[in-house]
């Protein structure tokens, strides 16, 4: 585990930030209501696993950085952050609609939460930091958790 400024751990965040600035500008209709019956305990491990996630991507860096095997956990959590983007433009593409956000991509469930969660826990690897690691399971159990129950919710409106 090293200290330092991390330039990818900056341009994963920006690849998550932006297409939230978006999707907060314009939610869906139906989403505030979703949000209202969001479980508390999920919602601090959320909140607590953003800000542990958001500065351990940008306050470690990898110590071997893009030496053999390491590239290749940055490759496949850059990998994932492309996902990430794709579930993205499909859900703008598509109208912009609530269950919109919570479509599977392929294989992969609630993708626009799941894939960055993974993404920043690979990056915590790559970083071979046991601190970003565990920053992005306890946002996992957060954001995933709340996506899930939204998703669960859908069909009963």
């Amino acid at each position: 585990m090293q200290f330092g400024f991390s330039v990818v751990g900056v341009v994963f965040l920006l690849m998550l930030f932006v297409p939230n600035i978006r999707w907060a500008k314009n939610q869906p209709q139906g989403y505030e209501e979703l949000a209202s019956h969001e479980d508390k305990t999920l919602l601090m491990f959320e909140r607590v696993g953003q800000v542990l996630t958001t500065c351990s991507a940008v306050v470690f860096v990898c110590p071997r950085a893009f030496s053999f095997p390491w590239l290749l956990w940055l490759v496949v959590a850059f990998s994932l952050m492309v996902l990430y983007e794709i579930a993205w433009v499909r859900y703008f593409k598509d109208g912009e609609k609530l269950d919109g956000m919570y479509q599977p991509l392929g294989p992969i469930p609630v993708p626009i939460a799941s894939l960055p969660v993974a993404a920043f826990l690979l990056l915590g690897v790559w970083y071979q930091s046991p601190i970003a690691v565990a920053a992005a399971v306890i946002l996992g159990v957060g954001h995933i958790g709340i996506h899930v129950g939204h998703l669960r919710e859908l069909p009963k409106r």
